[in-house]
């Protein structure tokens, strides 16, 4: 597998997931060569992401009432192997790194077969609603964040 900027050990980061979602590669998902189109993984991180922070409890769902909100500030893909329609893909989750106002999320999709198809980081940042500036995490959403799910 090819080298990632964020992955130290990949053996380590790999063992360090336990959340996945599973994801069935449907037709539309697909080009016309028959494989994943590019854009599809960013939806099954999104999928992912939200099934993760609905776990740990910091998924709001009266966001008419809330005072914070995790937005995604970037977004990362890496491919590593063609996927294609009818695939059953883990696609893990976690918070790699709890920051002030913000988590580096790590992504790892594995095909049917444990083979890595896809990679990828993101940072989230908890904004203040009213203000629109970065807000920082409180010590009880940092524990649900590093409990295991």
């Amino acid at each position: 597998m090819k080298a990632v900027n964020y992955i130290e050990d990949f053996d380590t980061w790999k063992e360090s997931f336990s959340f996945f979602i599973p994801v069935n590669v449907r037709f539309s998902e697909t080009d016309m060569f028959g494989h994943v189109n590019n854009v599809s993984p960013f939806i099954y991180f999104e999928e992912a992401r939200i099934a993760f922070l609905k776990e740990v409890g910091l998924f709001r769902t009266d966001m008419e009432q809330a005072d914070t909100i995790p937005i995604v500030a970037d977004l990362q893909c890496d491919y590593h192997r063609q996927m294609y329609f009818n695939d059953q893909i883990k696609l893990f989750v976690k918070a790699n790194h709890i920051g002030n106002t913000s988590i580096d999320i790590h992504y790892l999709g594995v095909n049917q077969k444990d083979e890595v198809c896809i990679t990828g980081r993101g940072r989230l940042v908890q904004i203040n609603v009213h203000t629109g500036k970065p807000a920082p995490f409180s010590e009880e959403e940092r524990k649900r964040l590093t409990a295991e799910p």
